[in-house]
């Protein structure tokens, strides 16, 4: 018996360290599939729809007749020519309206500025020197909303005509149909390994979400935009931080347009239209009238009570925009963009430092 036993012990005693094994195992296996942002879920937001915990609601920001962008997917630099659109002459984002609610809802003006690493009383400025565009890509990001009187935090693609503004080094930086603020997404995310929650929409593939990237901070903050209409029919500079008045003639589309291939620099164009340059902006001290330059990365956030500053009166020209059809949960809206136009903005020089590139 003392035999038998012994033999039946055996198995209870291999059981033991074969779990731990197998236990191991899987500890490894979800590691593993971590790495390089496998497990995210990426929320799908499409034109005219706020999203989840929107910081307020603005209809007529977005459009759904943008034509994509011929190369889509990778990595854009924030100043390739046609990477962003718009419509000559007119904007849909109206900054003077953001500053408004924000200004008007302290709250909501703290979680704001503490994603965008600046104090509150700093936000008027700051808007002030954002440009309205138009996305052709489906464009990754990570989305900032508000709950509970703090902001909130996911990765998202935004489908390609979806209003945003842009900082001056060409990255995404407000949702315009929602107020909520925008940063880059995480670099461990890999878009075509990752989960999609949220509608989808005819024309999405995973190889075709666009990462847009600073452009390099040496060479000081964009000073136009080089934008295509929504029909990419034409080509127009935008200058930094205007809204559609400063707008300058219809030139050449840019080649990336017209050309299959990786490179998104520009190129001559043997058009008799204004062809865009080949350079990239200047690098001048900011004088009057001219914003200064920006950091696209992460700042210390600013502990400052919102500020007392009333925005000048203005609102921007309509657009042909989609009307919100997801409410979300955001308490408060704004009014929908009105006629009129804004004058360039004239903006005192920044004092924030330029990025740092490793």
């Amino acid at each position: 018996m003392q035999q038998i036993r012994s033999t039946i012990a055996r198995p209870g005693a291999c059981a033991r360290p074969l779990a731990g094994a197998v236990a191991a195992l899987v500890a490894a296996a979800g590691t593993l599939a971590g790495c390089g942002g496998a497990g995210a879920t990426i929320t799908r937001l499409t034109v005219g729809s706020p999203g989840p915990e929107p910081y307020t609601l603005v209809a007529g920001t977005d459009r759904t007749d943008v034509k994509a962008r011929p190369q889509a997917g990778g990595t854009k630099e924030g100043d390739a020519p046609g990477l962003y659109g718009g419509t000559r002459r007119a904007s849909t984002c109206d900054r003077d309206k953001l500053i408004a609610f924000l200004q008007a809802n302290p709250d909501k003006a703290r979680a704001w500025a503490g994603v965008q690493g600046i104090p509150v009383s700093g936000v008027p400025r700051y808007v002030s020197r954002l440009t309205p565009v138009l996305l052709r890509t489906d464009t990754l990001v990570t989305n900032h909303g508000y709950r509970d009187g703090r902001a909130t935090s996911g990765p998202a693609v935004l489908q390609a005509g979806m209003g945003v503004l842009v900082n001056g080094y060409g990255v995404p930086t407000v949702k315009c149909n929602c107020g909520n603020p925008l940063t880059p997404p995480a670099k461990k995310i890999s878009t075509r390994n990752a989960s999609y929650g949220g509608r989808s929409w005819p024309g999405f593939e995973k190889g075709n979400v666009t990462r847009i990237t600073p452009r390099d901070s040496r060479e000081g903050t964009i000073t136009s935009f080089v934008l295509v209409d929504p029909d990419a029919t034409m080509g127009f500079e935008r200058p930094r931080a205007t809204e559609g008045t400063a707008d300058g003639p219809p030139t050449a589309l840019p080649p990336t347009e017209t050309e299959a291939g990786p490179s998104d620099s520009p190129a001559p164009s043997d058009s008799g239209l204004e062809s865009p340059g080949t350079e990239s902006p200047g690098t001048e001290p900011p004088g009057e009238g001219t914003p200064g330059p920006e950091t696209p990365g992460e700042q210390t956030p600013g502990s400052e009570p919102p500020g007392p500053q009333t925005p000048e009166p203005g609102s921007s020209a309509p657009g042909t925009g989609v009307t919100t059809q997801d409410p979300g949960t955001g308490a408060g809206g704004m009014e929908t963009p009105g006629d009129g136009g804004h004058e360039p903005v004239s903006l005192p020089p920044s004092e924030e430092p330029a990025p740092v590139t490793s």
